[in-house]
């Protein structure tokens, strides 16, 4: 899960891309995200739109993007403890043009509508922690669950689905646990999770997710930050030994050089190079279980 960074890494964060933290807020949070974001090969014409799911307890704000023609595999991405935001679109865009119908979903919908932060924010920044901090404690195991039937509910009624083909799901930081809840929920429906240095994977807890990996049915992705990684050594293995008792076909891996949040474009700690090594195992894994 997040916690509080030290200003130090997010410094090396943008001496690495070349800028200075006032250069990269000059540009601008779409012109920047365009250098860090690799054009898609042959991407495909899409159809892009702000939609409301209705769930059992409102109206979720969401991005939905799928390709311009056929009915393809759906995806949900729920984003990290920052919430809907430019970076998020941009990233569902990117996995629509590869051939996906994409709905990314704003966790925070029942205290919130639309993005909680400005682009460009940072959770190193207490001001923007106490802000996210009261929509975060909104959410719970069962509020995933709730809002996870009701996006693939929302998904499986759109023609642009091919409901023949399993959903996949992603989720970063505290929502890395939402593939492994939702894939648990929904075994025949749910078919790949991709986690990204996702938070309370494999804890003490009863309700630790990496219990549910007798009910996954779904092949899994666990990319792991490498300083999470040296909190908590021994969750790794935890779930490697689950999903191999569970007979889960899944891949768990420490990325070298990486901190927690490494993957989204926007974060202060972005490492393009294991970011897109990542989204490059993501895709293989959509290829194969979808």
């Amino acid at each position: 899960m997040c916690d509080e960074y030290t200003e130090k890494d997010n410094e090396e964060f943008f001496r690495k891309q070349g800028l200075t933290r006032r250069e990269f807020s000059k540009l601008g949070m779409g012109s920047a995200l365009a250098m860090m974001l690799p054009a898609v090969a042959n991407a495909m014409e899409l159809i892009e739109k702000e939609v409301l799911v209705e769930t059992p307890d409102g109206m979720a704000d969401c991005y939905f993007a799928h390709p311009a023609s056929g009915a393809h595999a759906g995806v949900i991405i729920w984003p990290d403890i920052m919430g809907i935001r430019t970076s998020f679109r941009m990233m569902g865009k990117r996995l629509a043009e590869s051939g996906y119908t994409v709905l990314v979903v704003n966790p925070y919908y029942r205290t919130a509508k639309g993005a909680v932060i400005e682009d460009g924010e940072s959770f190193s920044d207490p001001a923007v922690r106490e802000r996210l901090m009261p929509h975060a404690r909104s959410l719970s195991p069962q509020t995933c669950v709730i809002d996870g039937r009701a996006f693939v509910k929302f998904l499986d009624a759109q023609s642009s689905v091919d409901t023949s083909r399993k959903i996949g799901t992603t989720g970063y930081c505290m929502t890395g646990s939402y593939t492994m809840r939702l894939a648990a929920d929904m075994p025949d429906r749910i078919g790949a999770g991709g986690s990204f240095h996702g938070g309370g994977l494999a804890t003490d807890a009863e309700d630790s997710p990496h219990l549910l990996a007798p009910k996954i049915k779904a092949g899994m992705l666990i990319a792991i930050a490498e300083n999470d990684d040296a909190k908590d050594p021994n969750a790794k293995v935890l779930l490697r030994d689950a999903f191999d008792e569970a007979g889960v076909s899944a891949e768990v891996e420490v990325y070298e050089n990486t901190l927690h949040g490494w993957c989204p474009p926007d974060s202060r700690v972005y490492n393009k190079a294991q970011a897109e090594r990542a989204w490059s195992r993501l895709l293989a894994l959509f290829e194969r279980e979808l």
